[in-house]
């Protein structure tokens, strides 16, 4: 056997020692779909780490080729889209600190990529992969979850309420297991609440209740960099994963017991008499320095769980009237054959139905045409895709299945894109923008979302899921994820599969108030009558119904969750109303081709 000289073996001993001080990532997992692979890992400690290698194989035993070869990954993820379908790969992964020394490798994890079975496992991937943003790119030690995925990036306040949801939605997914979502959540409300507050800007998380904006990852102190405003419409986002994660964890372990009081003082203490100046319409914000913003929440557009939250509230409620100079702001038009009340981004229209189930109930302004919020939603989200198809500004790409307006990047910048009617539309499409409506319109979102996925998935797929945006006529292509994206993504997929998000916020005495107060009232339910046409493979349904009245058609396979029929909007000319299920497009599958199948009819109010 040769020698080694002693100095050089000291070499390779202090070589040795200097790399085994760099901790090896931990906790690798792998999320599989059709030509693409996602791996995640915990995010390494080392105050001076540079970031990651991936490193993949055809075979456990090597030899394995680094697949991040242009740079260091910065974040603790890696999607993988040069793969083949059935075909297994093998990946290590390692920690890089500033001085170029590299961890050992993980412990080899594999896995092979695969056709979707149906929209279900698509739906899972896309959930999946979304869900991994709040998890893997949140700071575990506050809970603060980046506004988006760049190195230095402030906390979003709105990203952290999308995240206590997608917390809760991961439990009930199997992603993480209820003891670290616990933790997680815990340890999120405690920053918010035990963080000072006062009216310097320096040192205070925020001032009366509400919070600013955004937020430093590390300190949770404000990101001054950017605007230092309390937000008021991102501290309820805020508040919606606050009270859906206290209606989350019941039971009687003592951080479940602390999560839903700490989440009922976050929710108390909001001063809102502050925030609308002892009167009924809320600012925009407040600047310690300058005072209110000069804009204020009326007319229709995103902060509806805003007004909800503060015409509820245990201690000094807005008042009832409030609710009224909100609606006193809105229009009502006509676009693409559908009347709805029109707010062009469709994050509008989706961030606070998030949380708030308002398919069954209607206020004043909507009772009396004969609409429902979520209703103008499902229209306002039909009515952009049929701008798309229509494409009067000719830009590339639009139609059936590239459709997709919202606040999102583009090629000139992040800027509020919507339609109709027309505002900031340069040919930017934003996932998020069907992602968000999954649960208003799945007959049409959900084939988007495949679509995009299958023809721009080396493009737009990222360890997160979609990208915030791209732009086909300019060839450009975000490379950011935002939490505000994946949020409803998530959340809304949940909403429209099992709809537990909604039943859980629906139950705060807070929001049930606010909604009262509001004048919400429920909708009429039917009793039709069955008439089954086995020979046909349909079933035919009629009731009693008053003429000109509109009435809608819901369909579930076991009394719990219930979904919209796409063909399932009747309006009367008579004293009998009729419809039929036939399967596809009515319901999704033929009605004999299940083991059961229930209805319901609901009238929308009318003057």
């Amino acid at each position: 056997m040769k020698k080694i000289a002693l100095p050089a073996l000291l070499l390779l001993v202090l070589a040795q020692l200097t790399a085994s001080a760099v901790n090896t990532p931990s906790g690798v997992v792998t999320r599989a779909g059709d030509r693409s692979i996602v791996l995640h890992w915990n995010r390494n400690s080392e105050t001076n780490l540079a970031g990651y290698r991936v490193y993949r194989a055809a075979a456990t035993n090597g030899p394995y080729s680094l697949q991040s070869t242009n740079k260091l990954l910065t974040s603790p993820g890696f999607a993988d889209l040069k793969v083949a379908n059935s075909t297994p790969y093998f990946y290590q992964i390692t920690a890089v600190v500033s001085t170029g020394d590299e961890s050992p490798p993980s412990p080899t994890i594999t896995t092979t990529p695969h056709l979707f079975s149906g929209n279900d496992e698509f739906l899972d991937y896309v959930q999946q992969t979304a869900f991994d943003y709040f998890w893997y790119e949140a700071n575990p030690a506050n809970g603060l979850v980046p506004d988006r995925s760049t190195v230095n990036s402030p906390c979003s306040i709105a990203a952290v309420g999308f995240g206590l949801t997608a917390i809760n939605i991961g439990i009930d997914h199997g992603w993480i297991t209820r003891e670290q979502g616990r933790q997680r959540v815990l340890t999120t409300l405690n920053t918010f609440l035990n963080q000072p507050q006062g009216t310097n800007v320096n040192g205070n998380i925020g001032y009366k209740g509400w919070f600013y904006h955004f937020l430093d990852m590390k300190t949770a102190l404000p990101y001054t960099t950017f605007s230092t405003e309390l937000s008021s419409i991102d501290t309820a986002l805020l508040l919606g994963g606050v009270i859906d994660a206290r209606h989350y964890f019941t039971t009687d372990h003592p951080d479940e017991m602390a999560i839903r009081s700490t989440a009922d003082a976050l929710v108390d203490r909001l001063d809102w008499n502050f925030m609308a100046q002892n009167g009924d319409v809320l600012s925009m914000g407040w600047y310690p320095k300058t005072g209110f913003l000069s804009a204020y929440w009326v007319g229709y557009n995103e902060a509806s769980i805003l007004y909800i939250l503060g015409l509820g509230a245990a201690t000094n409620p807005l008042p009832s009237s409030a609710w009224t100079k909100w609606t006193a702001g809105y229009t009502w038009s006509t676009n693409y054959g559908v009347s709805f009340v029109p707010f062009p981004p469709l994050f509008g229209h989706q961030y606070s139905q998030c949380w708030l189930d308002l398919r069954h109930s209607a206020d004043p302004y909507m009772r009396n045409r004969g609409s429902t919020y979520f209703e103008n939603s499902r229209r306002a989200t039909i009515a952009q895709r049929s701008y798309c198809i229509a494409n009067p500004l000719a830009r590339a790409g639009y139609g059936g299945y590239i459709w997709g307006l919202t606040a999102s990047d583009g090629p000139s910048g992040y800027s509020a894109r919507g339609v109709p009617p027309a505002q900031n539309d340069d040919g930017t499409i934003a996932p998020t923008a069907a992602g968000g409506s999954v649960a208003f319109a799945p007959e049409f979102c959900v084939p988007t979302l495949r679509y995009m996925y299958d023809h721009f998935r080396t493009f737009i797929w990222t360890s997160y899921g979609f990208c915030d945006a791209f732009n086909l006529g300019s060839n450009w292509w975000d490379a950011d994820v935002l939490g505000i994206d994946q949020g409803p993504i998530v959340i809304m997929i949940e909403n429209y599969r099992n709809q537990k998000v909604w039943k859980r916020f629906m139950q705060d005495d807070r929001v049930k108030r606010g909604l009262q107060r509001a004048g919400f009232l429920p909708l009429s339910f039917m009793s039709p009558r069955l008439t089954p046409d086995p020979l046909q493979n349909q079933v035919n349904l009629s009731w009693d119904a008053a003429s000109g009245k509109v009435y809608q058609i819901e369909y579930s396979p076991n009394l719990d969750v219930w979904y919209y029929s796409p063909t399932g909007q009747v309006s009367s000319a008579g004293t009998l109303a009729q419809w039929t299920d036939s399967g596809p497009p009515a319901t999704d599958a033929k009605p004999f081709s299940v083991s059961q199948r229930f209805y319901r009819v609901f009238q929308f109010s009318q003057p």
